[in-house]
């Protein structure tokens, strides 16, 4: 059986005394969270947000980081860098990070095999966008990203990964695939995963939905036996919508 897993990417949200105090309005509505909560702040919020959320069973997670240890990458942040902050989780391959800034397969796997080289568990994020979905791509597509993404990992370590099933054309827009359709997808990611790596790990392995998922379809969505979770965006920027997704 799955553990599901709800994450709140805050993406360029939140300074660090906004980030603050969310958390504390965050803690009391999720202390009986009948899943795993993740916050994902940005880079400068992660040292305040980790203090805020000592004591407390909500995870911290990155939006980023680098697949080179260290070195001469002006503006970047490394594994280790964000373990020294107590963050445990990393969304990688986000479609805003493809589309704005030249994330690439290679680059999502050779992040996904440096987080795992740190204790860091991986949020790798794939999925089409509307053009692709018209196409009659995404089935190709999000296989394709999937097993670029766990390539050269065992199958025990690519049970620690996190996959999140984004549609590009689900994000920020309002729009959300059906619930079916969402599950049908994440079937075929599960599928990838289980030709790449065996069954098992396909069956162990947590998949999440990640096109505006909210307090309205939540429910629908969380019923469904492929998905796993949720990774969320506009949601878990207001403390009552977040803890009502994550009480789904």
């Amino acid at each position: 059986m799955r553990a599901p897993i709800i994450a709140g990417n805050w993406k360029m949200n939140n300074t660090p005394q906004q980030a603050v105090a969310l958390i504390e309005e965050l803690k009391p509505l999720l202390a009986d969270a009948p899943c795993t909560v993740v916050v994902c702040p940005t880079f400068v919020c992660l040292g305040a947000a980790a203090q805020a959320l000592c004591g407390s069973n909500i995870h911290l997670g990155a939006q980023n980081m680098h697949f080179k240890a260290n070195g001469a990458y002006t503006g970047e942040v490394s594994a280790d860098m964000l373990k020294a902050l107590g963050v445990e989780y990393v969304i990688l391959g986000h479609s805003e990070r493809r589309q704005y800034f030249a994330e690439t397969d290679e680059t999502v796997n050779l992040k996904t095999k440096m987080a795992l080289e740190h204790g860091l568990i991986p949020i790798v994020c794939v999925g089409e966008s509307l053009q692709q979905r018209e196409q009659g791509i995404t089935a190709q597509l999000v296989r394709g990203q999937t097993k670029a993404a766990l390539d050269g990992l065992t199958a025990d370590e690519a049970q620690q990964v996190v996959i999140a099933y984004e549609p590009i054309w689900a994000i920020g827009t309002g729009r959300t695939a059906t619930a079916q359709d969402a599950n049908e997808v994440i079937g075929i990611i599960r599928g990838a995963v289980a030709e790449l790596l065996g069954e098992d790990t396909a069956a162990a392995l947590r998949i999440q939905y990640g096109g505006s998922m909210n307090p309205k379809n939540a429910s629908e969505l969380m019923a469904m036996p492929e998905i796993d979770g949720g990774l969320i965006g506009g949601a878990s920027l207001k403390a009552g919508d977040f803890s009502a997704v994550v009480h789904f």
